[in-house]
């Protein structure tokens, strides 16, 4: 079985354009330009922010940033082509992402997403985040689910 690795790369090359790009056109199938709170990969290149890119045999099959925030992080831009699914990329990037949050000295993790995305709010219950207040600069809007973890 080949190994999935995960690494810090920037979300500017062909690869993140090519995985940002997969995830918007999935959330704009779903949700409207309004209803989306998304960051193209130039605003990734950010120093409070790490995009994760996790890789099978050399080939892109999963991203994911952290934005780091006063005193926790934020998941953002989390998505696994149709190619990938099924692998256990989704899990292995979290859990990427919440070790690098906590040694950062982060105490929580949060992230926004929507009830329509139902595979995502799954995943991100079964890997132990619950349901909170929303939070940062976000308006509030019926479409949008926040979701937390401590760490």
């Amino acid at each position: 079985m080949t190994k999935i690795t995960v690494k810090k790369e920037s979300p500017v090359t062909a690869d993140g354009h090519m995985l940002i790009n997969g995830s918007e056109t999935v959330l704009r199938e779903i949700y409207t330009a309004e209803e989306c709170f998304t960051f193209t990969a130039e605003e990734l290149v950010n120093d409070n922010v790490s995009f994760f890119v996790a890789r099978k045999e050399e080939r892109a099959v999963g991203c994911v940033a952290l934005v780091i925030e006063a005193d926790y992080g934020e998941v953002k831009r989390l998505y696994v082509p149709d190619h990938a699914r099924g692998l256990g990329v989704a899990k292995i990037l979290m859990a990427h992402l919440e070790e690098q949050a906590s040694k950062q000295g982060l105490k929580s993790v949060k992230l926004e997403t929507g009830e329509k995305l139902v595979a995502a709010v799954t995943l991100y219950k079964s890997l132990g985040f619950s349901v909170c207040d929303k939070f940062g600069n976000y308006e509030d809007d019926p479409v949008c689910l926040f979701m937390e973890k401590a760490l």
